[in-house]
């Protein structure tokens, strides 16, 4: 695995980071306005933001996995939690650990900003993700419910 590289999402990114971005959409079906893409861009950016996120580039550059997180404060701890929002390897690379590797330096991350919990979810018919998500991570007891807005 010596020769994929988890970095910080840069500046110049963006055309690698947006066809990881569309794939990932994609996959769930989903469609959003440019709009909320360009303002996920840039917050990216923002110092004084919470979003962050990650790249799983190979050794010619090509951009084959991409994480986002976000630390938030609780009220169940003094560190706060990270919600890790999207995860996404593209087709032709799974199987390589990439997902795993992402995961594992939001961990790192988590660790050194002082949070108490990493946490993220998907959706049930996930069966490869979800795989993975039990081989690294336990299975949260809590049941989801959403107002749409």
């Amino acid at each position: 695995m010596s020769d994929i590289v988890i970095r910080p999402v840069a500046a110049g990114d963006r055309a690698a980071w947006e066809k990881l971005w569309h794939g990932y959409l994609a996959f769930y079906e989903k469609t959003i306005p440019q709009a909320a893409t360009d303002h996920t861009w840039q917050r990216l950016f923002d110092p004084a933001g919470a979003v962050e996120g990650l790249l799983a580039v190979d050794a010619d550059g090509a951009a084959l996995g991409l994480v986002q997180y976000l630390h938030h404060a609780s009220t169940w701890s003094v560190g706060g939690n990270v919600y890790l929002q999207d995860l996404f390897v593209v087709p032709e690379a799974r199987g390589r650990r990439i997902g795993r590797r992402l995961i594992a330096a939001v961990t790192d991350i988590s660790k050194q900003k002082g949070a108490a919990v990493l946490y993220w979810q998907t959706e049930e018919f996930n069966g490869p993700a979800r795989r993975l998500y039990e081989r690294v991570a336990k299975r949260a007891p809590f049941v989801r419910y959403n107002i749409e807005l």
